[in-house]
């Protein structure tokens, strides 16, 4: 058994004590990478309590339940940072970037914590499949956010459109990883794949501010 809200403790008051000495986009993204643990953390009581109350099971609540939850709380910040502050994208690129980097380094912290780190090959995988994944799929969400924003047509269709596709890209993961062979393996190499994918797009994007 772990003490995920200690570790949380543990790894924010370092960067919370550096938002002090930073200003600018470090500071934002120290601050968007804080957040995104603390989503973490929300997002694993949610659907540990779904689990629990639907008794679904784990493997079930992780592929039916888990990316419902974990990609609406890391939307949920995304949308606060656009509507209070209206930031320009690539700002909003910024603060999606830290939450994802946040959600997925607690996350793997607290798997490395409760199951060990004996296998380095399994641990780096892990490294570059969930935390990648977890990257991929809210700069998926910023970019679609901020191509609704520019060609005016922003709006919560627009905004429940790309995080169903987000919903719908961390299910497909989980589902393919849950059982060992061949569909797993196709599970971890398509986090990196898709962000490969969508670099292409980002930086024409950038170009064209």
């Amino acid at each position: 058994m772990i003490y995920a809200e200690n570790i949380l403790i543990c790894i924010s008051v370092p960067l919370l004590i550096s938002l002090i000495f930073v200003r600018g986009n470090t500071g934002k993204f120290v601050a968007s990478f804080i957040i995104g643990m603390a989503v973490c953390l929300i997002s694993a009581y949610i659907s540990g309590f779904i689990d629990l109350a639907s008794n679904m099971g784990d493997e079930d609540t992780a592929i039916f339940i888990s990316p419902i939850v974990e990609e609406i709380m890391k939307l949920l910040p995304l949308l606060f940072y656009l509507l209070m502050f209206d930031p320009k994208d690539d700002s909003l690129h910024l603060c999606a970037l830290g939450i994802g980097t946040g959600f997925a380094t607690f996350e793997n912290c607290c798997y490395i914590l409760a199951q060990g780190a004996d296998s380095l090959g399994y641990i780096m995988i892990r490294g570059m499949a969930v935390g990648v994944m977890h990257i991929v799929s809210i700069m998926a969400l910023s970019m679609a956010i901020c191509i609704s924003r520019r060609y005016k047509v922003l709006s919560a269709p627009a905004v429940l459109g790309a995080l169903s596709l987000s919903m719908t890209y961390h299910g497909l993961y989980n589902l393919l990883v849950s059982e060992q062979g061949i569909t797993s393996y196709v599970g971890y190499v398509l986090p990196i794949l898709t962000a490969v994918i969508m670099y292409f797009p980002f930086k024409r994007s950038r170009d064209m501010e």
